[in-house]
């Protein structure tokens, strides 16, 4: 029974073969797959790249919202000028003395055996 059943596929196996059709089709099939420029890998490292793109593009949005959102403090408030000026640019007033405190990390024990 199941050589009957096998002989049955491998008659319809050798129609499709003899098929002048499916072979073309099967031939694009491949050449599409795998040979041609947009095969897909091409597409899957193309649709990486733009996943990539997109994650940057929404980062640098965010940040430039933010440097405009500074930049305008910065321009209309005058407190948030000085504690600019003082944080990032170590300025002082002129009868002011500046503390740099660096906080050290703690350190680690070297573990023993015993």
């Amino acid at each position: 029974m199941f050589f009957v059943i096998l002989h049955k596929i491998m008659n319809r196996i050798f129609q499709l073969l003899r098929n002048k059709y499916f072979i073309i089709a099967l031939a694009f099939v491949v050449w599409m797959l795998f040979f041609d420029r947009n095969d897909l890998m091409s597409q899957y490292e193309y649709r990486t790249q733009l996943n990539k793109l997109k994650a940057e593009k929404e980062f640098y949005i965010k940040e430039s919202a933010k440097a405009v959102k500074d930049l305008d403090e910065l321009t209309t408030n005058q407190e948030m000028l000085e504690k600019f000026a003082r944080e990032k640019y170590l300025m002082k007033k002129d009868n002011e003395d500046v503390f740099v405190i660096i906080k050290e990390e703690p350190k680690k024990e070297k573990k023993s055996i015993f």
